[in-house]
């Protein structure tokens, strides 16, 4: 596990990854990921949430295609712990438009710099494609 030291850091390396859609904190706070853990941890310091949870849970899309059509979504688990965050483990799933698991990956002993691009967590999660057969025709001869 590698630490960053800051927030700006941690949330830069994982949108040049491609993590740079919208992202919840604890379920809420919905936004980019920087704007969406700054948010929960404001909170925190206001009072509204208490003290910040050790272990943060960020959810988010990675791919969305509309309301009837499968997706993939992407849980973080992110250690934070005097103001440092570690990327613990991370879930990869794929579902139907009913929300019902199709595939799931799951990643441990991550660091935010081991973290597979986004492009390479759908592949784990979305089924290969289709090879397609090219079917010919017998011919007699005679």
């Amino acid at each position: 596990m590698q630490a960053i030291s800051d927030l700006n850091t941690f949330a830069k390396i994982l949108t040049a990854k491609g993590y740079d859609g919208y992202f919840q904190t604890q379920g809420a706070y919905a936004g980019k990921l920087e704007d969406s853990i700054s948010e929960y941890l404001e909170n925190c310091r206001k009072g509204a949430e208490g003290a910040p949870k050790s272990q943060l849970l960020l959810t988010g899309f990675l791919q969305w295609a509309g309301d009837d059509k499968p997706y993939v979504e992407c849980c973080m688990c992110v250690k934070y712990l005097n103001g440092k965050f570690f990327l613990h483990k991370m879930k990869v799933a794929r579902k139907d438009q009913f929300g019902q698991l199709l595939k799931q990956t799951e990643l441990t002993d991550l660091s935010v710099v081991t973290a597979p691009k986004a492009k390479e967590a759908i592949a784990m999660v979305s089924d290969a494609p289709e090879q397609k057969t090219v079917h010919r025709q017998k011919r007699f001869s005679l």
